[in-house]
Formats: structure tokens, C-alpha cells, sequence
């Protein structure tokens, strides 16, 4: 017969700790620099290294002022190129297509480090998407709020005229 057992282990016995907010440890304070996790280090700078840091010829020009629509696009005719030409290359040589398949795995990787130089730009537009999309969800509550309370005003005068009306009717008689 099979025993049962918990699906979870017990809390470790220091989470008797965080009862009570005020007297809980504060967090470690968050690390700067270089770090080591599983034998590899990394670091908390969040840059992307260039092509020629990583071993890698860059395929398009360096510099702040880069066209990336251009240079994807000029990147992306190279691609199909050097695919035609590895095509070609199949049937005629087909000892000789590794060079070619370096070739697109360059450009490839060229293509990838110039879409990643974008995401910072991509994150802030999402980020601003968002705040806007927050700030109109907001004023749509604030102006429901102004619609409801101007209801409960107009049925609360309703209600009093109508109470006055017969209180009035009440004295008369």
C-alpha cells in the first residue's frame, strides 16, 4: 500500500521572521558590478557589446545616426543572395557551401545585434503605450464616477421634492 505525502515541503523555520512587517529583515542590497552564478560571470551592466566585442565583423556602419530600416532591408537582399548562392553552390561545388553558410550566419547574427540595438527604443514606446492606456482607462473612471454621482444627485432631489411634495399634501389635510 502507497503512502501519501505533502505535495510541498514544510517553511523553512525562519519564515516565523516576516510575521510582522516591522520587525523583518531588511532585503540584501541589490549588487553591482560583476557576479558569479554557476561558475559564469556576469555583470549588472545592461549594455548591448558591439559585434567586434563578441568576435563578430560588423556588416553595417557604425555610429549614433544608423538607418536601421535601410540597413535591415540592404542586410535581408544579402541574405536572399548568399541563399541563391548557396543554391547554386549546392548543385555546382558541393564541397564549398560552408563558407557560405558562415557567410548567412553572419549576416544573420548582424540582423539580430541590430534588432536587439532596438529594444530599448521598443521598451520605452511599450512603456509610454501603456502610461497612456492607464492615464484614458483613469479618466474613463473618473468621468463614470462624475456620471453616477450626478444620477445619485438627480434621483436624491427627485426623492426630496417628491417627499416635500408629500409632506405638503399631508399638512393640508
Amino acid at each position: 500500500m502507497a503512502t501519501t505525502s505533502a505535495a510541498y515541503p514544510p517553511p523553512p523555520p525562519y519564515y516565523t521572521l516576516y510575521k510582522d512587517p516591522a520587525s523583518a529583515p531588511s532585503p540584501p542590497p541589490p549588487l553591482q558590478g560583476t557576479y558569479s552564478v554557476f561558475g559564469n560571470t556576469y555583470t549588472t551592466d545592461d549594455t548591448l557589446p558591439s559585434l567586434e566585442e563578441v568576435g563578430l565583423r560588423q556588416l553595417y556602419p557604425i555610429g549614433p545616426n544608423i538607418d536601421y530600416k535601410k540597413e535591415l532591408k540592404a542586410l535581408n537582399r544579402e541574405l536572399v543572395l548568399q541563399m541563391m548562392e548557396l543554391a547554386d553552390v549546392l548543385v555546382e561545388r558541393p564541397s564549398q557551401y560552408a563558407r557560405r553558410v558562415e557567410d548567412m550566419g553572419l549576416i544573420l547574427r548582424n540582423m539580430h545585434h541590430l534588432l536587439n540595438s532596438l529594444r530599448p527604443h521598443q521598451a520605452r514606446a511599450t512603456l509610454i503605450r501603456i502610461l497612456e492606456t492607464q492615464v484614458q482607462r483613469r479618466k474613463q473612471a473618473v468621468e463614470e464616477v462624475h456620471k453616477r454621482r450626478n444620477e445619485a444627485r438627480s434621483l436624491l432631489q427627485e426623492s426630496t421634492a417628491a417627499l416635500e411634495t408629500q409632506l405638503s399634501q399631508q399638512r393640508i389635510v
